[in-house]
């Protein structure tokens, strides 16, 4: 049974990939992920602000600038907060590279094209197979076009691009006006990978202290429904490989992706709430449901459930949504 797969143009030896998040900020536990069957690990998040100012430059503008970022000031990481400066993110990627043999990939966090995409050059040197560019970015300016938003993407990605040679996958969210117009945009402009989606982290309001106040839950099943319609959407109309991200808990969802035409599937809550080694229950359930069905490989299933190859393209579009509605008695 062949579980490997190819991602970014690297070799993996299995198609569930732990998301950045915080487990990947130890190396014990990237060794864990490695014996799990992880295909390769990408690493928590090296944000912009943490390169482009000092500690003090940068509380003052997430202070007065609130509007720029992606989340309100009140609950966006102060300084101190950071678990790992820039030189130490570095290191921790030396110390990942020498600790495991399957890929890691650096994580960019940023929102602009500036000095701070040199950082992905020395992530390259330190030993990165690869880097996910996430632009966390809410267009809340009233004065800003769709195709300006898009724009702002395109700088970050060819910032990076021209600053490294390894591959550069762009992690994005599913707020666009044309999604699959552009998702083209970044494939045309050299990304090499698309992940989909970035999973926004609303606010709320503590009526207590009448404050903006964080509310991170944790993804479920449910939420891969949409990764998998845009990946099904997108397979076999872009070069760049899909990654799918967001609810994936499961085999089955792992599997549904991978028909969509996902070459991996990004999982993090489910290793919250399980742990790691939930990455080798994964893995063994894929496999005996593809011995039961008669799948020899990954590569077999890829696609096969994407709109190029079904019967009813309209069944990830309109046409669903109007079945849906008929189906609830």
């Amino acid at each position: 049974m062949e579980l490997s797969t190819t991602y970014l143009g690297l070799k993996l030896k299995s198609p569930i990939v732990p998301a950045a998040g915080p487990l990947a900020t130890d190396i014990g536990a990237i060794r864990d992920m490695e014996e799990a069957g992880a295909g390769a690990v990408v690493l928590h998040s090296l944000f912009e602000e943490q390169l482009e100012h000092e500690a003090a430059e940068m509380a003052h503008h997430l202070e007065h600038g609130a509007e720029s970022f992606a989340e309100a000031n009140s609950y966006f990481p102060q300084p101190y907060e950071f678990r790992l400066g820039p030189e130490e993110y570095l290191e921790h990627i030396r110390m990942a590279r020498e600790a495991v043999s399957i890929p890691i990939i650096a994580s960019l966090n940023g929102v602009t094209a500036g000095g701070w995409t040199r950082y992905a050059r020395l992530m390259q040197q330190a030993g990165a197979s690869a880097i996910e560019l996430n632009v966390y970015y809410v267009a809340a300016d009233a004065e800003l076009t769709a195709d300006a938003v898009e724009q702002r993407y395109l700088n970050v990605l060819a910032a990076v691009k021209s600053a490294v040679t390894i591959p550069v996958a762009m992690k994005i969210s599913p707020y666009f006006t044309a999604l699959a117009g552009f998702a083209r945009r970044l494939d045309r402009a050299g990304a090499n990978g698309l992940v989909l989606f970035n999973r926004f982290y609303q606010p709320d309001i503590d009526l207590d202290t009448l404050d903006v106040a964080p509310n991170l839950i944790l993804s479920s099943s449910w939420e891969m429904r949409l990764p998998l319609r845009w990946i099904a959407i997108l397979w076999g109309r872009i070069q760049a490989d899909l990654a799918a991200t967001s609810g994936v808990s499961n085999a089955l969802d792992a599997i549904k992706l991978v028909m969509a035409g996902a070459s991996v599937t990004q999982v993090c809550s489910v290793l919250l709430r399980k742990g790691i080694y939930e990455i080798s229950t994964m893995l063994d359930d894929m496999q005996r449901w593809m011995e039961e069905r008669g799948y020899e490989s990954l590569e077999q299933m890829r696609g096969s459930m994407s709109r190029k190859s079904i019967a009813d393209p309209g069944a990830f579009e309109r046409a669903n949504y109007m079945k849906t509605l008929n189906s609830y008695v």
